[in-house]
């Protein structure tokens, strides 16, 4: 496996992994119709092309991405094919070294495995507010390093 950065060539396979990811991401933390897809949500997908990306590849095929802004993790998605392989965090670790500071992320409380995660990696929870996600109630916990 490989990372390398985002290339526009890219984004239709970005875009379905963060799809099948996100339903995923939701469970256990916001009612499942707060759903939308990447090419439906208008804001989301004005920040996903804001953030600087990296994708995991396994030759030719995407594996996952992560982005980020400034100091904040903000994207990161593995194909659910994928997950448990450890490409979450070889793409965490090459977030932190891109941000080479101290760095953030906002998780959803329900989301044990991307906390799990983050934990590992010396991030700890700084702050906890309710918020809504397309308009569905959800708990957003910040974390940092």
């Amino acid at each position: 496996m490989k990372i390398r950065p985002f290339q526009t060539s890219d984004e239709t396979d970005l875009i379905r992994i963060h799809d099948l990811a996100r339903p995923i991401e939701l469970e256990g933390s916001c009612d499942p119709r707060a759903f939308v897809p990447l090419l439906e949500d208008k804001e989301d997908f004005a920040e996903f092309h804001e953030a600087t990306k990296f994708v995991a590849l396994r030759e030719d095929r995407i594996l996952g991405f992560v982005g980020i802004d400034g100091s904040v993790v903000g994207w990161l998605y593995v194909d659910p094919e994928e997950s448990g392989k450890g490409i979450g965090r070889r793409l965490l670790k090459q977030a932190l070294n891109t941000i080479g500071i101290a760095a953030s992320v906002y998780v959803l409380a329900g989301n044990k495995a991307a906390i799990g995660l983050y934990a590992s990696e010396e991030f700890s929870e700084v702050d906890r507010f309710k918020s809504k996600n397309n308009g569905y109630p959800c708990t957003v916990i910040k974390l940092s390093q």
